[in-house]
């Protein structure tokens, strides 16, 4: 039987995970409404053009064509790269390739591996 002291442990402790869990969520969406507030909801200044840049430098290398699926985000100068490659060399040179782009001031690597060859 659990005496008073771990029940109330046991309570203070979800309640302090329920609370970190709330302080998380609220972080991450204030994030995403600081880009809103420094671009507006079109975006920064130039975010179009480097996403533009960077799928037509991916184009310049035929080894992260189809079957690998690639998509390109920019939001405030940041490359976010989602998708799935064959290998960890052609996520790493998509990473490569992507900050090649000019503008960019950081990209952030979400690609999966497929892991088919």
């Amino acid at each position: 039987m659990r005496s008073h002291r771990d029940r109330a442990l046991g309570k203070c402790t979800a309640a302090s995970r329920a609370a970190l869990a709330a302080a998380l969520l609220a972080c991450a969406s204030l994030a995403g409404c600081t880009v809103i507030r420094t671009c507006g909801l079109s975006g920064c200044a130039g975010d179009v053009e480097i996403t533009a840049q960077v799928n037509a430098l991916f184009e310049q290398h035929p080894v992260l064509e189809p079957p690998n699926v690639l998509r390109v985000q920019t939001l405030n100068h940041v490359v976010y790269l989602y998708g799935v490659v064959d290998t960890d060399l052609e996520r790493g040179l998509a990473e490569a390739v992507a900050s090649q782009a000019k503008g960019v001031t950081k990209v952030v690597n979400s690609i999966g591996l497929s892991g088919t060859r």
